[in-house]
C-alpha cells in the first residue's frame, strides 16, 4: 500500500508522519493542525526516508514487526520505566533504541530523528505516532533555544498572558474563561517560550488534549453542546475514561473522581476546542505578563499580594519532565539555559489571584487582570 504523510511545522522545527494506514496521518493532521502547521504532504521515499532534514515518524499496523521488536527487547535485556503513563521496556543496541509497551501492544525503534512505531490496532498506533511527532518537534525546538513552561496561555492582539501553577491551580480554567471572552487560546497546560534578540519573549503552543471537568463545562454553558455531540456518535479523545462518556450520555453534570482523588474529565482533541466549544485558537504570541491563580471553592475571587514569582517548578527540564521521559534519546545534550528566560519573564507584570467556583466572578476578575496586563 502507498504511504500517506502529514508534515508538521512549528517555528523552524519540522516533522513528517508517514504511514500506509490513512487513519494515522489523518490523526496527526487533526491533532496538530489547529496549533502547528500540519498539512498533507508527499510521502518520503527511498533515501529521503533516512535523510529527511527534519524528524520522521514511520507508523503502521504491523503485528509481525511488533513481535520482532518484542523479541529483540527480551533478547537484549531491558530497563523498565513509565512513558505516557504506560509500562515501557527499553533496550539499546548498536546506537538504536528499542522499546515495547506490552499492555498497549505497541513497539518502537528509534535512530536519532528516525522513529518507527508498530502495533496491531490503528488507533493506538495513531496516538503514539502523534505523541512521538510532538517529541521530535520538542527536541528540535529545545536545540533552537526554546524552553517548555508549565503554563496555559490566552492571547489578545498578539500579546499573551501566561498562567502558571501546579496541577489544579486553575491554568485551564483561566485560559478557558478568557477564551470565552474572545481571547485566543494558545495552550491549556504547556507552552514553548524563548527570549528573542530584542528582549521580548516569544511563545508557541504545545498541542495536547484538553481536560475540562464536567462541572466547569456546565458552569460555562458548554455542557449541553458537548453532550449533543456525544449522543450523535462523535467521540472525544481516547484517553478519556469510559465512565466520563457514560456520564455525558446520561446527562450527569457533577464532577467525577477516582479513588485516588484525581478528577475524571472529558478530554478534547485540539480541533474540538474550536469545532465543539467555539473557541478561537492562536498559533504564537509575545508574552505580556503572568498570572498565578489558586482555587478555593467557597472563596470570593480577589487579587492577592503574595509575592508569587516564576519558580523552578514552572519550567520543565530533563530532570523534571514527568509524563514523557527522554527514553529515545531525542533531547539535545545541551539544553538551553533558562536563567535568562526566567529573568525576562520576571520583569513582566504579574498578578496573583484567588479564584472560586463562581464562574461569573472569576471571569470578571480574570478579564480585569489580563486586560490590565496587556494594556500595559
Amino acid at each position: 500500500m502507498p504511504l500517506t504523510a502529514t508534515r508538521i511545522t512549528a517555528d523552524t522545527a519540522t516533522v513528517t508522519v508517514a504511514s500506509q494506514t490513512g487513519e494515522v496521518t489523518d490523526w496527526s493532521r487533526r491533532y496538530f493542525g489547529p496549533w502547528w502547521n500540519a498539512t498533507t504532504a508527499k510521502a518520503p521515499a527511498g533515501d529521503r526516508i533516512a535523510k529527511d532534514s527534519g524528524g520522521l515518524v514511520l507508523a503502521d499496523v504491523d503485528t509481525d514487526r511488533m513481535e520482532d521488536i518484542h523479541t529483540l527487547v527480551r533478547d537484549y535485556g531491558f530497563a523498565e520505566t513509565t512513558y505516557a503513563n504506560a509500562r515501557t521496556l527499553v533496550s539499546r543496541q548498536d546506537g538504536i533504541t528499542y522499546a515495547v509497551q506490552p499492555d498497549e501492544r505497541l513497539a518502537y525503534s528509534a535512530d536519532r530523528r528516525h522513529l518507527v512505531i508498530v502495533g496491531d490496532c490503528s488507533e493506538p498506533v495513531a496516538v503514539a505516532a502523534a505523541r512521538l511527532a510532538r517529541e521530535l518537534v520538542r527536541a528540535q525546538l529545545l536545540a533552537d533555544g526554546w524552553t517548555v513552561l508549565h503554563a496555559s496561555a490566552a492571547v489578545k492582539d498578539g500579546r499573551t498572558v501566561l498562567t502558571l501553577g501546579d496541577k489544579g491551580a486553575g491554568k485551564t480554567t483561566t485560559a478557558l474563561l478568557l477564551a470565552r471572552q474572545g481571547w485566543g487560546l494558545l495552550a491549556n497546560d504547556r507552552v514553548f517560550a524563548r527570549t528573542e534578540a530584542d528582549g521580548s519573549v516569544k511563545v508557541l503552543p504545545w498541542p495536547s488534549a484538553a481536560a475540562i471537568g464536567l462541572g466547569l463545562l456546565d458552569a460555562t454553558g458548554l455542557y449541553d453542546q458537548v453532550r449533543e455531540r456525544v449522543l450523535a456518535g462523535e467521540q472525544l479523545h481516547p484517553t478519556q475514561h469510559p465512565s466520563v462518556t457514560e456520564a455525558l450520555r446520561d446527562g450527569r453534570r457533577a464532577p467525577m473522581w477516582k479513588p485516588s482523588g484525581k478528577e475524571l474529565k472529558p478530554q478534547f482533541f485540539p480541533d474540538q476546542l474550536s469545532t465543539w466549544l467555539g473557541l478561537t485558537l492562536a498559533t504564537e504570541a509575545t508574552a505580556a505578563g503572568l498570572l498565578f491563580p489558586t482555587v478555593t471553592a467557597t472563596a470570593s475571587p480577589v487579587f492577592l499580594d503574595d509575592g508569587r514569582a516564576l519558580a523552578e517548578s514552572d519550567v520543565f527540564t530533563r530532570t523534571t519532565e514527568d509524563r514523557y521521559p527522554d527514553i529515545f534519546g531525542l533531547t539535545p545534550a545541551a539544553t538551553p539555559a533558562t536563567a535568562k528566560l526566567v529573568d525576562q519573564l520576571g520583569r513582566l507584570p504579574c498578578r496573583s489571584l484567588l479564584l472560586s467556583h463562581d464562574i461569573d466572578a472569576n471571569t470578571a476578575l480574570l478579564a480585569k487582570a489580563a486586560d490590565d496586563i496587556t494594556a500595559g
